[in-house]
């Protein structure tokens, strides 16, 4: 997943059923001896709105919190979406534009307080380590520069197979891979995780080798190729926002016949586009551990 050297301004086109972040603090300055412990957070997707449905598909969201000894103050970091994953999975095609048009930014989430109820009712919050002060003012500015570089939020991963050996042509960059760069920067700085077990939620596309299409000014720019174009646009289409159930189940065969049956997927990853010839199982979510990191005993200790 590349980096960029600047997060771009949001085109006012790109609107969000729910607000970003609306209740967002500035990470605060914590004195250097405090002693911060660190929790995982996890819950269903969309839980304030539909309950445990998506747990149990194990389409879970992920978070980080922590707890200040000194001032006894709660705080939960996130990162997600800007204008909800359905914007950042597929684009919109816009009337007199020939190129999809993408509002798919992700960035971090920073605020006081732990939901308890809202982490503990269907999903975790558990103590995985403890820090000091010095640390957490460490990773702020790791977390600064990870938000300002890490801008584009990408929901697939893209592997070969469903071997565990698999190669990954295409990584996701969504909420979970913040929270283990989180604690892999927080192990770099010597903190000394807990053993427990740790899941977390992957949605991946089987594919056989990718084939690189080009960008959006190579194929919609005026000396672009039409035929690519259009076909491109004709893939997305059937993803749209939908009105009503007839058009939902019109526009699902036809997704299933170019994804299944036509074996046929168009990627945007890294501001360019990619072919996929898609292999079976074609998607899967799974809900996969992913081991807490390794903390260096000997650099510090609370």
């Amino acid at each position: 997943h590349r980096r960029f050297d600047f997060r771009p301004k949001t085109d006012p086109y790109c609107q969000a059923r729910y607000t970003f972040c609306p209740t967002g603090s500035a990470v605060p300055v914590m004195k250097e001896e405090d002693v911060i412990e660190v929790y995982r957070l996890q819950a269903p997707v969309w839980e304030f709105k539909y309950g445990d449905l998506l747990g149990h598909l194990k389409i879970m969201h992920d978070a980080v919190g922590f707890k200040s000894s000194l001032t006894g103050k709660n705080y939960t970091m996130e990162w997600y979406e800007l204008f909800q994953l359905g914007n950042c999975t597929f684009p919109h095609l816009r009337p007199g534009m020939d190129a999809p048009f993408w509002c798919n930014q992700g960035a971090a989430c920073f605020y006081e307080g732990i939901d308890d109820a809202h982490w503990k009712e269907n999903g975790t919050l558990v103590l995985v380590t403890t820090i000091s002060g010095a640390m957490f003012n460490e990773m702020a500015k790791w977390v600064k520069y990870d938000n300002e570089t890490g801008i584009y939020y990408e929901t697939w991963t893209v592997q070969a197979s469903p071997d565990k050996q698999s190669i990954v042509w295409f990584d996701a960059y969504e909420c979970s891979k913040f929270i283990l760069r989180t604690y892999q920067k927080l192990a770099d700085l010597g903190a000394v995780f807990k053993k427990i077990q740790t899941n977390y939620t992957s949605i991946i596309l089987f594919s056989g080798e990718p084939v690189y299409l080009g960008n959006e000014t190579s194929i919609f720019g005026p000396l672009g190729n039409k035929t690519l174009a259009a076909a491109i646009r004709d893939f997305y289409s059937p993803f749209r926002p939908h009105r009503t159930a007839g058009e939902f189940f019109v526009d699902l065969l036809k997704i299933i016949d170019r994804v299944i049956l036509n074996r046929q997927f168009y990627l945007f990853y890294n501001l360019e586009y990619w072919f996929l010839p898609m292999k079976f199982p074609y998607l899967k979510i799974i809900y996969e551990e992913v081991p807490l990191p390794v903390g260096s005993k000997t650099s510090f200790g609370v």
